[in-house]
């Protein structure tokens, strides 16, 4: 499929909460998360969050895991992490119930170590746990006795050969349990392009969550260090992952990542495509676009693509006033000081007041080097960047603003 407008997607929407677009979700954890007693940490910041305007708090990976992070999966079925134990995973989503957050769980199922040797003397078998498997389990690419991989391979670890009808039918099981019965409602995809995204299709048939994510994450069009303008081939790419998941699933917009980033650095010029549209996933298919500027692997302690510090409050007057469904990361939200909290509250409340969408119009004015400006729905405009600009007429007043940027409403 191939985007080159917004498009009519509304007739092959499936879930509700897919049509509603309304999704504000907050990652609620950190590459070093692991180290800090979590649930029980979480747990006591369950009401701000809910008071916040999030819809949705995606988890770290719940199960055992050999690394304390939660994604190198053993025992899928065993949720005391490093996190901390079952009992204290499941008092914070009933607290996440009452307080009418849902709880994404973090589902890791392109790789698995195995607890035993197996064939070739790798750890390529998972004897003594639920879901044991032989080596038929395990891609013949990474030492099992599978098929090849249907997509790119995580090194280092046994990768699950979804092709395998037992595979999937132990998987989609789990999948079901921790919908009923741990009670996570919804589910972010690691490392999607792992794996054929028709399988992703099949899970969330099975299990049914109320939304679905993945993280189809490769690198964008770069010349050298400098980021190529044109990123239709990046945006494409994600856009036929989420058609190939039958349309069921969002997916982390990474290549709006990849240019916000750069815009902000005077160079806001990225922020209109030719046709005028918002250059990433969010200007193609913007209801199945999940935005966001950080998360554990590009930020955090890993910091593998950092947004540049000392601008992600316009970072975030992008996200929490454009189409497609926002993402707001942990750190910025808890640890980076009260002022930036209050600005971000502040911008989820005017999307939620303004009842701005993922499928909100857009109109962009202004995409100079100093400036971006737009009006969004039919009572929202902003800017960022420190161009000087504000909207014709009377009827616009200031809604809030901070350093480079502004909002107004009607």
């Amino acid at each position: 499929m191939v985007f080159n407008s917004i498009g009519n997607d509304q007739q092959t929407d499936t879930g509700a909460v897919l049509r509603s677009g309304r999704e504000i979700l907050l990652q609620a954890f950190n590459w070093e998360s692991h180290k800090h007693d979590w649930w029980r940490k979480l747990e006591k910041k369950v009401a701000d969050i809910a008071k916040s305007g999030f819809t949705t708090a995606w988890l770290p990976p719940p199960t055992n895991s050999f690394a304390p992070e939660g994604y190198l999966p053993q025992n899928l079925y065993d949720l005391n992490s490093s996190y901390g134990s079952e009992q204290l995973l499941r008092a914070l989503l009933e607290k996440m119930r009452q307080y009418n957050v849902r709880a994404m769980a973090d589902i890791v199922i392109n790789h698995r170590v195995g607890t035993t040797k197996g064939h070739g003397g790798m750890y390529n078998r998972y004897d003594g746990v639920p879901l044991s498997w032989d080596e038929r389990a395990v891609t013949s690419c990474t030492g099992g006795l599978g098929n090849r991989s249907t997509g790119d391979n995580f090194n280092g670890v046994p990768n699950i050969d979804h092709t395998q009808h037992f595979v999937r039918k132990d998987i989609t099981a789990w999948l079901q349990w921790l919908r009923k019965n741990v009670g996570f409602q919804d589910f972010r995809f690691d490392f999607a392009r792992g794996y054929s995204p028709k399988y992703v299709k099949e899970y969330i048939e099975g299990a049914k969550p109320i939304f679905s994510v993945g993280e189809y994450w490769d690198s964008c069009n770069y010349n050298g260090h400098f980021l190529e303008y044109n990123q239709d081939s990046h945006r494409q790419r994600i856009v036929n992952w989420i058609d190939l998941t039958g349309q069921l699933s969002a997916a982390f917009d990474f290549t709006t990542k990849g240019i916000l980033q750069e815009a902000v650095k005077g160079q806001f010029w990225r922020l209109r495509d030719p046709q005028g549209k918002p250059p990433g996933v969010m200007g193609w298919w913007p209801s199945r676009a999940v935005t966001f500027i950080d998360n554990h692997d590009t930020g955090s302690t890993q910091a593998h693509w950092p947004f540049p510090s000392d601008h992600i409050m316009e970072g975030y007057a992008y996200l929490l006033t454009h189409p497609g469904m926002p993402t707001v990361f942990y750190d910025h939200f808890y640890d980076w000081g009260n002022s930036i909290h209050e600005q971000i509250v502040k911008l989820i409340d005017i999307r939620k007041h303004q009842d701005i969408h993922s499928r909100s119009s857009i109109k962009i004015f202004e995409a100079q080097p100093n400036l971006y400006s737009a009006i969004i729905g039919e009572k929202v405009c902003m800017k960022i960047g420190d161009g000087s600009w504000c909207p014709a007429g009377k009827e616009w007043t200031l809604a809030t603003c901070g350093h480079r940027y502004a909002v107004w409403q009607k």
